[in-house]
């Protein structure tokens, strides 16, 4: 099989204490074509320069900076723009990705053919400083993890860990990427690539997922946040979906 280029997003915002672990990660990958696309969407923190530094002698990186924060789906987009990839990672800042993540994820699509528009996998969880808070097939456990179709499933149940995700770029474009309205994507993105296209799962764990006080995943929990917002508007879409 050919190794077709992948390109990898990471969108930081105020993550300067995690942003080089993320970069890394992603140029400690086995596989050799990757094209990685940094954005910092206007941290005030020490993310800039930690990205800088992370980047020095790697001019084959490219490194956007926003002079005003725009969110993080509308980062995506600009990202994504930027992309050449045949397959598409959209990383954040504070989330790592396993050495063979890439290998692996891209001889799993190749192999399952065009049908399969997104592949997803196992991952572990850590904390702030790293440690371990064990696998999301163990905090989530199913009788068994969708494949193929799984359009009713991605509705009904949560079973998708959103970095181990890799998109085909035809997904993207057929999407229209991100909707720049909702404050996160993953959950829509999920609903609307079901409705034309087939998911595959592989189980090993070839991510590590932060789970951090501020991760815009707690503010699903907080009342009228606009993550909760989201999700109810995300849903009523869905409903359409279902109508036609």
């Amino acid at each position: 099989m050919n190794e077709p280029l992948v390109s990898v997003t990471c969108l930081c915002y105020n993550h300067a204490r995690y942003v080089q672990e993320a970069i890394q990660s992603v140029l400690n990958q086995s596989y050799p074509h990757i094209e990685l696309v940094v954005v910092d969407d206007a941290s005030t923190d020490d993310s800039v320069a930690a990205i800088e530094h992370a980047l020095v002698g790697r001019a084959d990186v490219q490194f956007t900076r926003h002079e005003r924060n725009v969110g993080y789906t509308r980062s995506f987009n600009k990202a994504w723009k930027l992309c050449s990839g045949e397959f598409v990672i959209d990383l954040a800042a504070d989330d790592v990705l396993r050495p063979d993540r890439v290998a692996r994820g891209v001889a799993a699509l190749q192999q399952a053919g065009p049908a399969y528009g997104i592949q997803f996998s196992d991952g572990e969880y850590i904390d702030a400083a790293g440690e371990t808070q064990g696998l999301h097939s163990i905090r989530f456990p199913h009788d068994y993890v969708p494949q193929g179709d799984v359009y009713e499933q991605v509705i009904s149940r949560y079973f998708i860990l959103s970095p181990s995700v890799m998109m085909r770029q035809s997904v993207l474009v057929a999407l229209e990427g991100y909707d720049e309205t909702l404050a996160y994507e993953d959950f829509d993105l999920w609903i609307r690539a079901a409705r034309d296209f087939k998911f595959l799962y592989l189980p090993q764990p070839l991510v590590k997922k932060r789970i951090l006080s501020s991760s815009m995943s707690a503010a699903q929990f907080v009342f009228r946040s606009p993550q909760q917002e989201t999700t109810y508007r995300v849903l009523h879409k869905a409903m359409k979906l279902n109508r036609t």
